[in-house]
């Protein structure tokens, strides 16, 4: 079954650091870029962070010098490593890869169930 499963997530004060971890199934054949979004409420769905294969990143501004993204291509997982987390952190967090199912066929889009991370003041 083609799944990811998130763990990590949690309740935190305000300075505080929650790390994240994505399992990918090992159903996929080989798996591109992954990524972290996150969806506050009433608010869309937002890029967190993103590691090609080959280990380059991106980030949004809003969490840069604050979260490192990681990934074990052996072990098919990624990681967000959040510190120094604020109020405005609090989102539904999902990770996200970019991943074939077997040798010459398309890439698509998965997404885990998503994992609550809430910061308190």
């Amino acid at each position: 079954q083609v799944q990811l499963v998130e763990s990590g997530g949690g309740l935190v004060q305000a300075g505080g650091s929650l790390r994240l971890s994505c399992a990918a199934s090992a159903r996929f054949f080989s798996i591109n870029t992954m990524g972290w979004y996150r969806q506050a409420p009433g608010k869309q769905r937002e890029l967190v962070a993103l590691i090609t294969r080959a280990g380059s990143t991106t980030y949004a501004d809003s969490v840069k010098g604050r979260f490192t993204i990681s990934r074990d291509n052996a072990k098919n997982t990624m990681y967000l490593q959040m510190n120094s987390l604020k109020p405005e952190d609090t989102a539904v967090y999902y990770c996200n890869v970019k991943a074939r199912l077997g040798p010459g066929t398309i890439e698509h889009d998965y997404w885990s169930q998503g994992t609550q991370v809430t910061v308190s003041s």
